[in-house]
């Protein structure tokens, strides 16, 4: 799959966008979850985490400290910081873990303080929606944005989700987040998109959103996926097991097939739970695709 992004350079950390698919851990500093891996506020737990990651392959770590899962309310800004800071700078001491780091959060003072301790990237779920000043700090710190799509809040995401043009209207939402970003200073090869998998989609929506993901190559930008452990996969292998739902923990297969179809579409980076099975994943895809 020919490409014309390049490496991105995040501080002292060269991430091989283009090169192949990069694998982003994920870090849930929260007491809840829907993936059943909350670590709370507990930092020894989330080093230790993030050093299995490391060891696992993965090429960056994204540490969230509100939960978006469906139905979730927003934590205050004081409690959010309060889980994710002291993680940021134990990670970049010189006995830390040497990878990239994305934050997870949805407001610019959050985002602000997390690149002043060290971080790399700011993951917005509401592609500025929420807190357009988001773009405007990430420039300051020539740091690098993920913008996501959502229809609503984590709180009302999942009630009826309806699109008229599902693709259409994914694409402006991303459109609209990037000129956004462009006009605060961010610069176009720092800016990621994505589709926002389970984020205001019914199973419906986010299979027509992994079928049509190389659609969003218009928008110029690397497009990240996030699959892991979804409802949406449950639900599948609830279907065709004829039982209850899997729990989060059991959705590891089938998280793998919408990994490797994300990437024979198109996928640039992949966020996931389970690092070590995504990096077998990915590297047998790209073997596939990457020509």
């Amino acid at each position: 799959m020919n490409t014309t992004f390049q490496p991105l350079h995040l501080g002292p950390y060269t991430l091989p966008i283009g090169q192949r698919t990069v694998v982003m851990g994920i870090i849930n500093v929260t007491p809840d979850s829907f993936s059943g891996d909350a670590l709370g506020d507990d930092v020894d737990a989330a080093v230790a985490q993030a050093r299995r990651m490391q060891a696992e392959g993965a090429d960056m770590l994204d540490i969230g400290g509100q939960s978006t899962r469906p139905g979730s309310d927003p934590v205050p800004v004081e409690e959010e910081l309060h889980r994710v800071l002291p993680v940021i700078e134990r990670l970049v001491a010189p006995d830390g873990v040497p990878l990239p780091l994305s934050v997870d959060t949805n407001r610019a003072s959050v985002a602000e303080a997390a690149l002043q301790a060290g971080a790399h990237m700011i993951n917005d779920i509401t592609g500025l929606r929420d807190d357009p000043d988001i773009a405007g700090v990430v420039a300051k710190y020539n740091a690098a944005l993920v913008l996501m799509h959502i229809l609503g809040t984590p709180r009302t995401m999942q009630q009826d989700p309806h699109y008229d043009d599902l693709l259409g209207e994914v694409k402006q939402y991303l459109q609209e987040g990037i000129d956004k970003a462009l006009v605060a200073g961010v610069k176009k090869d720092r800016i990621w998109v994505d589709p926002g998998i389970g984020f205001g989609k019914t199973i419906e929506h986010n299979l027509e959103l992994l079928r049509r993901l190389g659609e969003l190559k218009s928008l110029g930008c690397p497009i990240l996926v996030g699959t892991s452990r979804k409802g949406f996969i449950g639900r599948i292998l609830a279907e065709a097991r004829g039982g209850e739902l899997p729990p989060p923990g059991e959705r590891v297969v089938g998280t793998g097939a919408t990994l490797a179809i994300s990437v024979a579409n198109g996928a640039d980076i992949v966020r996931v739970h389970d690092v070590a099975h995504a990096v077998e994943v990915v590297r047998v895809a790209d073997a596939i695709v990457r020509i």
